[in-house]
């Protein structure tokens, strides 16, 4: 009878995974499947799912530093056209939750959108910051501030983010950090 430890087996087992992921991030790491990652991470990222296209974005460019420029403007697009979906379910959800009930609006929650009313399409310039962004993405659709102006304003908050950030962390971290020369 073949007796195998669990100590042979969880080896096995964590050598395969890790070569897994490391082909995976190879795969996703060139060019021309690197930029379709990163815009599918960073639309998926500007949703409430709680994700974020970094870490793709970092490792293509840290293996194609050519890039910097096509994958910022790349993901600034799927952000943006995340953040547009955002909007748009809010304004649909209003536009429902209206036909079935009349419903008023409770006294906090008439505080926090009167606040995002006052500062109008401008607010989505933070629509970058986590936790709160992709709600206040939603929230404007919902308080049907005007489509264009807020999607420009998100359009320049992230592409604002993704050069300091993406910028910040390549000249922190060393390339053989990340490629393991």
């Amino acid at each position: 009878m073949l007796k195998i430890s669990a100590h042979v087996i969880w080896c096995t087992y964590t050598a395969g995974m890790h070569e897994w992921i490391t082909s995976l991030l190879t795969t996703f790491s060139l060019p021309e499947y690197g930029l379709s990652a990163v815009f599918v991470m960073s639309f998926i990222s500007a949703t409430l799912v709680p994700i974020g296209a970094e870490p793709i974005m970092f490792g293509l460019l840290k293996v194609s530093p050519e890039l910097f420029w096509p994958t910022i403007l790349i993901a600034t697009l799927g952000n943006t056209l995340g953040g547009a979906f955002g909007w748009w379910t809010g304004h649909v959800a209003h536009k429902l939750r209206d036909k079935i009930t009349h419903r008023e609006t409770s006294g906090h929650d008439a505080r926090i959108l009167h606040w995002l009313h006052s500062f109008g399409p401008k607010a989505c310039l933070l629509s970058w910051l986590p936790v709160v962004g992709d709600p206040m993405c939603i929230l404007a659709g919902w308080i049907r501030l005007p489509f264009w102006p807020c999607v420009a304003y998100m359009c320049i908050g992230k592409f604002a983010r993704y050069v300091v950030f993406l910028a910040g962390l390549l000249t922190v971290f060393p390339a053989h950090w990340v490629i393991g020369h």
